[in-house]
């Protein structure tokens, strides 16, 4: 077997290596002038099981094109079967025709992939669970909540809690983690006027005098994030809480991490927002915590100054959420 890792998140794929107990193959992967990618793998992997560590985070085109070439590349040196481990799969959002002249992205991104080599993805949280039949080869998605429901028990223990879906779309999600803490279901009906930018409308559920947690697969912006928790607060919550899969954290009216950090409420929570400073002494945050994967941190430290709390529990992901 063989690991090879991309530049989207350098840290993991050593972190997956030093697990596995094997190195990573060695290999270059670099830009011309121009900034076309090219990519060179220097050691002899003809026959082997090759996997390939890429994420299509921030910049998304840039990896996405590292992961391709790459795939292309070990497909040509006579790789026996080559697995693209894509943590946070890109363009999951664009899962269906919005509307009139739109594309179907995911579905593209899914074939551009399978065109270029890879015999089987392997991806964690995708944003629609019908985006694993774009793909004409074996896809597992892989699940967060087992995780995140330890990491749940570990930090805040028992109580009455309810888990809250930041939108219609995430019901089955948000059902599912509701399931492993024994607690109840709300849903945010929010109102979508154009990418980015989102309004909520309504609360649906019991959420006054409880611990809310806010679950989701991938944060953007924030808007709907931090939205989402004023309106819980306002309609009575204790405290809220969010678990998220992706923290893309790439921009949309400011710093995302000063947005999150800013939510204001009457909740003291602890949350470490811009350049690792607390904000308790400055605002009221409502995410008094917000936990993310690993798969996607790197870029944040790097461009935004912004490093949500960690999850490293070694937990088994293969579990089914339903």
């Amino acid at each position: 077997m063989k690991l090879i890792a991309g530049n989207s998140n350098r840290p993991l794929a050593e972190a997956i290596a030093a697990y596995l107990d094997t190195p990573l193959t060695k290999a270059s992967v670099r830009r011309f002038a121009d900034m076309e990618v090219f990519v060179e793998i220097l050691e002899n992997i003809r026959g082997e099981d090759v996997f390939v560590i890429q994420s299509t985070s921030y910049p998304a085109n840039d990896h996405l094109m590292e992961l391709l070439v790459t795939l292309d590349g070990l497909k040509r040196a006579s790789a026996r079967r080559i697995t693209a481990v894509i943590p946070y799969f890109g363009y999951a959002r664009q899962d269906r025709k919005t509307g009139p002249r739109t594309p179907i992205s995911a579905k593209l991104v899914a074939n551009l992939i399978v065109t270029a080599g890879a015999n089987r993805v392997l991806t964690i949280d995708l944003h629609a669970g019908q985006i694993q039949g774009f793909f004409d080869i074996p896809t597992d998605n892989l699940f967060a909540a087992p995780v995140f429901a330890k990491d749940y028990f570990d930090r805040l223990g028992k109580g009455p809690t309810t888990v809250v879906s930041p939108d219609v779309g995430g019901v089955l999600r948000a059902r599912a983690f509701g399931k492993r803490l024994d607690a109840e279901l709300a849903i945010i009906d929010k109102r979508r006027e154009r990418a980015g930018d989102s309004e909520v409308m309504n609360v649906i559920g019991d959420v006054s005098g409880r611990r809310c947690i806010l679950v989701d697969d991938i944060v953007d912006s924030g808007g709907t994030l931090c939205n989402a928790a004023v309106a819980l607060m306002e309609r009575g919550a204790a405290s809220v809480h969010a678990y998220v899969t992706h923290g893309v954290l790439s921009g949309g009216g400011g710093r995302p991490g000063e947005r999150l950090a800013h939510c204001r409420s009457r909740d003291h929570g602890q949350y470490r927002g811009d350049r690792g400073r607390a904000h308790v002494a400055e605002c009221e945050p409502v995410v008094d915590r917000a936990a993310f994967g690993r798969g996607d941190q790197a870029h944040q430290r790097r461009k935004f100054g912004f490093e949500p709390v960690r999850l490293n529990t070694p937990i088994d992901c293969n579990t089914p959420v339903d």
